[in-house]
């Protein structure tokens, strides 16, 4: 039932918020389970159908705890409330070198000649990592034309499930440059594109933090609905993500 709703949203998650205990209740309690749905399959990690679904406990349904505890397939994940914004408190994922020969025809299928600094794979979440020239700016991965159509048949190994393109920032005149612009692209989970992936930066801030040599990012995702992310590497080996919430739509499924 999960599965069919998800298809019927047709969005590229759907979250499910559930009681873990009869006497729970979505007001007092402050711990929950939380699954997540593409249109074809269950994932293991969420970012932003996590924020989403800690903003409608928080401020739809005014649950009164200042931090909450998804219990999901990635473990036990917590959100927080911050001043502005929504913290959500991830596993952070090495992402280690990765051969071109072995991922070549992937690459070249979904980019064709454009030029590849860095190549980095993430054992833990199946993501290729493939990091374009920095003589690349932000407007050119904005515009970047990628074949996600043929990459189901070049790659269905089950090695790779994600493709994240990644460029290094630039001071382009805003208040506050970005240290990293990012794309994701999701195939293999009925995802062609994903307009912001919290779980991406799961693997994005490791990698950036180490090529960078900073614990504290500003991150920008370049879909057409793009965003913007805060990434904050702890001592303890996890990160924080933080994004703002917005509640646009609410309604009632009918069977």
């Amino acid at each position: 039932m999960h599965q069919k709703i998800a298809q019927e949203m047709n969005l590229s998650e759907t979250a499910f918020i559930r009681k873990l205990h009869p006497t729970d209740n979505f007001t007092q309690s402050s711990c929950f389970g939380l699954r997540w749905f593409t249109p074809v399959s269950e994932v293991p990690l969420c970012g932003h159908a996590t924020l989403a679904s800690a903003a409608v406990l928080f401020h739809k349904i005014k649950n009164v705890s200042s931090t909450l505890t998804f219990v999901t397939l990635s473990g036990e994940l917590r959100v927080r409330r911050g001043e502005d914004d929504i913290v959500l408190d991830f596993p952070l994922y090495p992402a280690h070198p990765q051969d071109f020969h072995e991922v070549e025809d992937l690459i070249k299928t979904a980019i064709g000649d454009t030029l590849v600094q860095d190549i980095c794979y993430s054992p833990d979440t199946k993501n290729l990592l493939v990091r374009l020239s920095d003589t690349y700016n932000r407007s050119f991965l904005e515009n970047l034309k990628v074949n996600t159509q043929n990459l189901l048949q070049v790659e269905n190994t089950g090695k790779v499930k994600g493709l994240i393109l990644t460029l290094k920032g630039e001071s382009d005149g805003q208040a506050r440059a970005f240290d990293f612009y990012s794309r994701y692209f999701a195939p293999w989970f009925g995802v062609a594109e994903d307009p912001v992936t919290g779980s991406t930066h799961t693997v994005l801030g490791s990698y950036w933090s180490q090529q960078l040599g900073k614990k504290n990012m500003h991150a920008f995702q370049c879909s057409h609905r793009g965003g913007e992310l805060e990434i904050s590497l702890r001592p303890d080996g996890r990160v924080d993500i933080s994004g703002s919430a917005a509640i646009v739509l609410e309604g009632t499924l009918t069977a």
